[in-house]
């Protein structure tokens, strides 16, 4: 093929490519990082009882915890997405995994609540800016006819890492194996598979898309070529796609035409996820509680809920290609209000476990379409900066969650927690409805140039 001449014919020889066993790779080792941050995200939920009583931790007191980690990937999700788009998705990968594998181990040896809060706000920086990071990299290196379904295999992985640690918590905590807590033992599982990681992440490709937007050209090239030797067979001739050329870009261009549009569709979003998502996946132990179980069922009921995960993660692998991603968005986030609203109603056991398990396998359908989807919507000199700076606001919003919603619990029951939540899911669908652009199977290169066309349009 020659020296790479554009960013358009780095899309155009993208596209046109099989899955590899390349692109398998790189969406193994993503998933198997997104494991652990999934794991590390619903661990604090699953050990909060246990913690509370370990240091004698109050009321008051419990909410930081809970949030410290929310408020950390809030910074992480801000500021190193955009670092993605200075120096790298690969760099960026292995700042985010460096810092979250050393504090967590650290968090394991906490003397008090407080240190604790201090590492799980510093390990959330890491974990912060991976997913948006992980989202932009899969936009930036799979073939167009393939993002959805690839993105959702890497999930599918990622989201093993909730039962897990929920399983995990309900073996080990209460016990000292080797005479260490069995709640240290858990930050330390973390932290040495997330160290296993990143030494994989050492092998991943560069983005040829970002190589290419920052006059690279060479080593884009080199990372082409890569990638076309794995596809193993005679390619079809790349079809440039008819696209603006990349060009430097700043935060700011967010926040003016032609991006101010989907940008605004996607802050608001990422707020009203939050208490959907992790709403939900960050209080159900404290929900359980409220309903009157002990510490051992409280944990039982939470890891079968969070079976649904990675089931509902997988439910979304065969359709996520043939249902447009907003329609997907739509209609999972559905889902989640009614069968949320019956397992806030809910007072028997069997009840609680099905309506659980139904709310988090619709939560994983409506957040394998809202990755890839995210990932979507911005050209490549933006991608990282935009899919971060939003995912920032629902990790802020998470960090808020406890502080918003267990007062209504406190006072109103679950039921009323799980309106406000079905409120907040009923104003996130019309937003999609009415901002979000079509992109299932399109190049992110003509996604991105249908909201130049849509505001020269407008003007």
């Amino acid at each position: 093929m020659g020296r790479v001449a554009d960013t358009t014919m780095v899309a155009a020889r993208l596209d046109r490519l099989p899955v590899t066993r390349l692109h398998r790779y790189l969406i193994a080792v993503v998933g198997v990082a997104t494991f652990f941050d999934l794991y590390d995200l619903f661990l604090a939920s699953s050990i909060s009882t246990v913690l509370s009583k370990e240091f004698g931790v109050s009321s008051a007191e419990l909410k930081p915890l809970l949030a410290s980690a929310f408020v950390g990937a809030f910074v992480g999700a801000l500021t190193l997405g955009r670092l993605a788009d200075r120096i790298g998705r690969r760099r960026a990968f292995l700042v985010t995994l460096g810092l979250y594998s050393v504090f967590t181990l650290l968090g394991a040896f906490s003397t008090d609540v407080w240190m604790l809060v201090a590492c799980r706000f510093i390990a959330g920086i890491g974990i912060g800016a991976e997913l948006p990071l992980a989202d932009a990299y899969l936009a930036d290196l799979l073939p167009a006819k393939s993002r959805g379904r690839a993105t959702a295999w890497a999930y599918t992985v990622g989201f093993c890492g909730v039962p897990v640690a929920g399983f995990l918590a309900k073996g080990l905590v209460g016990e000292t194996p080797l005479g260490i807590d069995g709640w240290r033992w858990l930050f330390v599982i973390g932290a040495l598979g997330a160290a296993i990681v990143w030494v994989l992440r050492a092998g991943l490709p560069e983005s040829p898309r970002w190589l290419a937007a920052q006059g690279r050209g060479e080593e884009a090239e080199a990372v082409l070529a890569r990638l076309e030797n794995a596809a193993g067979q005679e390619l079809p001739e790349p079809k440039p796609v008819d696209a603006p050329p990349e060009r430097a870009a700043r935060f700011t261009d967010l926040l003016r035409p032609p991006w101010r549009r989907r940008a605004g569709m996607l802050y608001v979003f990422q707020v009203l996820q939050a208490f959907g998502y992790y709403g939900f996946g960050s209080l159900v132990p404290i929900v359980l509680a409220a309903k009157g179980f002990d510490l051992t069922h409280s944990l039982t009921f939470s890891a079968l809920t969070f079976l649904g995960y990675p089931i509902g993660s997988a439910l979304s692998i065969p359709v996520i290609e043939r249902v447009q991603r907003k329609t997907l968005i739509i209609a999972s986030a559905i889902g989640m209000a009614v069968f949320g609203l019956a397992f806030g109603y809910s007072s028997s056991g069997a009840l609680i476990a099905v309506f659980g398990f139904a709310y988090t396998a619709a939560s994983n359908v409506f957040s394998n379409a809202f990755h890839t989807y995210q990932g979507e919507l911005f050209p490549t000199t933006l991608r990282a900066t935009a899919a971060g700076s939003a995912y920032s606001l629902s990790r802020l919003a998470t960090a808020a969650m406890p502080y918003l919603l267990i007062p209504v619990l406190d006072h109103a029951g679950a039921g009323t927690m799980f309106a406000v939540v079905a409120g907040a899911m009923v104003l996130l669908v019309a937003n999609v409805a009415a901002f979000g652009p079509r992109t299932t199977g399109r190049s992110v290169e003509d996604i991105a140039a249908e909201a130049g066309h849509r505001s020269a349009s407008a003007s």
